[in-house]
């Protein structure tokens, strides 16, 4: 494939807890609700408008009703401005609704204040974005380090420990070192996948990740994500227009006019 290592036993990053026996441990992010039959989404009556109380108040989510059962891997697809990027960013606990109750990873979110819901997201939520977001300057590994580092305050050998096993196993273990500006488009989203797992995330929100790169590399991303969601439980919630991708999920939630179809 020119930009890959030789085939490995497979996607196999250590679970984020312990070191080796005598070493020092990892760190231990928090899997927040991994556990089967459990809902790491839960959206009841969700609402939002912007400009709310002006003249220009506008509703763009009405009422959504939404249940994400762990270790699901669901295609979220739409038009453009039908209100996906607001229910993803609600979801990720980047914006707030106007009403209705949201629970991601076990936690009730609608009363937690700026700083809950900040930890929650660093230690429950992996992103991935269209545009991959590594800081050029940074290498590979040390951009996977990044959410380790923030959650932290200091490197450990732990760390660069997990890095690189995640390195490994989206098989860029021979770039590691190369500044992330030096890498193809597919190797730049891999990275990003490394980091949005170096947390160990019970929920992983990957918006357009493939939306970028030519037909090979969108693959490999797919497959990618599919095998860490179906060897380590990972929740997924893929944002897509590219319907052949969407009907290989295990659902697709449709988002029209700020509803989800068939709701």
């Amino acid at each position: 494939m020119g930009d890959r290592d030789p085939p490995r036993s497979g996607l196999r990053p250590p679970p984020p807890k312990g070191g080796a026996a005598g070493g020092p441990a990892e760190p231990a992010p928090r899997r927040l609700l991994g556990e089967k039959g459990n809902a790491v989404v839960l959206l009841t009556g969700v609402r939002k408008a912007y400009n709310v109380g002006t003249a220009f108040e506008t509703e763009v989510l009405h009422g959504i009703d939404l249940t994400v059962m762990h270790g699901e891997f669901c295609a979220v697809v739409g038009p453009s401005g039908s209100g996906k990027s607001t229910l993803l960013n609600i979801v990720g606990l980047l914006d707030r609704p106007t009403s209705g109750t949201v629970q991601v990873c076990g936690e009730q979110t609608t009363r937690l204040d700026d700083g809950a819901l900040t930890r929650l997201r660093g230690h429950g939520i992996g992103f991935v974005f269209q545009y991959h977001h590594l800081i050029t300057a940074f290498s590979a590994l040390e951009n996977v380090m990044m959410p380790m580092l923030g959650a932290e305050g200091f490197a450990s050998d732990a760390m660069r420990s997990r890095a690189e096993a995640l390195i490994e196993s989206v098989g860029l273990t021979r770039w590691k070192d190369n500044g992330a500006g030096k890498l193809s488009g597919g190797q730049q989203q891999r990275v990003a996948i490394a980091r949005a797992l170096a947390m160990g995330p019970a929920l992983l929100l990957a918006d357009e990740p493939t939306g970028n790169l030519d037909t090979k590399s969108a693959d490999e991303v797919f497959n990618l994500l599919r095998r860490f969601n179906s060897e380590h439980g990972t929740t997924v919630l893929f944002v897509t227009h590219n319907v052949a991708m969407s009907e290989r999920c295990d659902r697709t939630i449709e988002v029209i006019d700020g509803k989800i179809s068939g709701a």
